[in-house]
């Protein structure tokens, strides 16, 4: 009989690479569907939309899909399309308040409802209810709030001989109208984050400063406040990004209206694509926004850092 010398014997060290690359291949092929969905839902599409904006494709001519012959044509109609340049100084007055007021109002909160309690814990779910309501809900309750003939607000104060315009047909009211609408929507956001960032802060650090003999002010401005730094950039950033993506509060209120007082630049894209059927530059249209967007995020993090650092 044949015995196991040492010619036969399988190596630890063998097996163990063998094993190693099984797992690897089984990862590999778990992946290949979750990467495909992605490579079809997300990638195809950009190729496609930044390849579409160095063309001057519209559906009333198809052919121009394939028509590279003046490339940069619609981003140099850009730089001097007035439309276009108001709708970004409206997107940034839109994104800055919106963002500002919701990192302000979302800290408050949660620092009001950081107590553990079952009132405060009602409280919370009160206030989660906006973020969770699917967005075009969220814009017909607003168009409910701001027609003077069905808002029961308007109508309060009527009553009350107090002045009830149309906010959102006024000119110098209708940005304002969608802001508090989106703060009201998302503000929830921010404050979960925060509240969530409170709840892992080390109370021994909390109460070592207090010993110490710091008040309130000086625990929340040196301790609190720098621990919830990388809280507050991710929230700012994902506001900041959902913000210049606002679209169903502006078409269902106002339609980038009075005018184009309203009219941020996602929007004017899709009138772009939609009414006038230039896909072309409707392309080019997002695809400066999405590098805007990109830049400033960058530009955010440089600026505000990661570190937490505790005076």
């Amino acid at each position: 009989m044949r015995g196991f010398g040492p010619e036969t014997a399988v190596l630890p060290g063998k097996k163990t690479r063998s094993f190693k690359n099984l797992q690897k291949r089984t990862y590999q092929t778990a992946l290949f569907p979750s990467i495909a969905v992605l490579v079809i839902v997300i990638l195809l599409p950009a190729l496609f939309l930044i390849i579409t904006s160095f063309t001057p494709l519209s559906l009333i001519n198809p052919e121009s899909a394939w028509d590279f012959s003046q490339p940069f044509s619609n981003f140099i109609y850009l730089a001097q399309d007035a439309r276009f340049l108001n709708s970004l100084w409206v997107q940034f007055k839109l994104s800055f308040f919106t963002v500002a007021i919701q990192l302000l109002a979302g800290l408050g909160v949660a620092l009001l409802l950081y107590k553990r309690s079952r009132f405060v814990e009602a409280c919370r779910t009160i206030f989660l209810i906006p973020m969770v309501l699917p967005p075009i809900v969220v814009a017909i309750i607003w168009k409910v709030l701001y027609t003077p003939d069905i808002s029961p607000v308007l109508w309060v104060l009527r009553s009350l001989h107090l002045p009830a315009p149309s906010v959102i047909t006024e000119p110098g009211m209708a940005l304002w109208a969608i802001i508090v609408a989106d703060i009201w929507e998302w503000f929830p956001f921010t404050m979960l984050m925060l509240l969530a960032a409170l709840q892992m802060m080390p109370d021994g650090l909390l109460e070592a400063a207090r010993i110490d003999g710091a008040n309130a002010w000086q625990i929340f401005l040196y301790i609190i406040l720098p621990l919830l730094r990388p809280a507050l950039l991710v929230s700012g950033l994902f506001r900041l990004i959902d913000s210049i993506k606002a679209f169903p509060l502006i078409y269902i209120l106002t339609q980038g209206g009075p005018g184009t007082v309203t009219e941020v630049t996602n929007f004017y894209a899709f009138i772009q694509a939609f009414n006038f059927s230039y896909l072309g530059y409707s392309s080019a249209i997002t695809l400066v926004m999405v590098v805007i967007t990109f830049l400033l995020s960058w530009m955010i993090v440089k600026l505000v850092g990661t570190k937490v650092e505790i005076e």
